[in-house]
């Protein structure tokens, strides 16, 4: 028997900073610093049509999609808004270059199929930032009957994400341990004939 301990992980990598990012996330606010380091500043745009037509003009995106905030009690982000019209708003947009994509993928068109890919990997990268900011990123102990650490694991944005990968490695170890069991008997029986 395993036990699993699923904990929050205090000390997270941030996606935007300690992993590649296909996008470029370009955000404005008062109180936080989101996003990608970028040239561009808050103060040069009189709205966020104006920095989208800068992005447009300037990198040629394949995709470009709005970022937006939530600030209540914490902050959630997402690419399609919230119902709230006091705690949130539009903080910037998530991006990338035709260019890019091309080298990225080897790709010499982008179909409507492909720039759906590309979006849907986009609002991942959100999604994945999303979970950093909120906290909701987990590791995992997995301890014996008798409490001796078997293995961990942390860095998991999600906690369903982080359980499923739990369970499969001790799925693993219980694998394992039958196979050698059956092993065992199997060199038993040959040794008695």
């Amino acid at each position: 028997m395993y036990n699993i301990k699923i904990e929050q992980d205090l000390d997270p990598m941030n996606p935007r900073k300690e992993c590649d990012n296909l996008g470029t996330l370009i955000c404005f606010h008062r109180r936080y610093s989101i996003g990608d380091k970028s040239d561009y500043v808050s103060g040069n745009f009189a709205s966020f049509d104006d920095l989208k037509n800068a992005i447009i003009k300037t990198e040629n995106p394949a995709v470009i999609l709005p970022v937006f905030m939530y600030d209540h009690s914490g902050i959630t982000i997402n690419t399609t808004g919230f119902s709230c019209p006091w705690d949130s708003g539009q903080i910037g947009f998530i991006f990338v270059s035709r260019d890019q994509v091309k080298k990225e993928y080897g790709w010499k068109r982008l179909s409507k199929k492909r720039l759906s890919k590309i979006e849907q990997y986009l609002n991942g990268e959100i999604e994945t930032y999303n979970q950093y900011l909120k906290g909701d990123v987990f590791g995992f102990i997995i301890e014996d009957e008798s409490g001796e650490h078997v293995d961990s694991c942390w860095g998991f944005y999600g906690y369903e994400y982080c359980k499923t990968e739990a369970e499969a490695i001790v799925k693993n170890i219980l694998a394992s341990e039958a196979n050698d069991k059956a092993e065992l008997q199997h060199t038993k029986l040959v040794d008695k004939t």
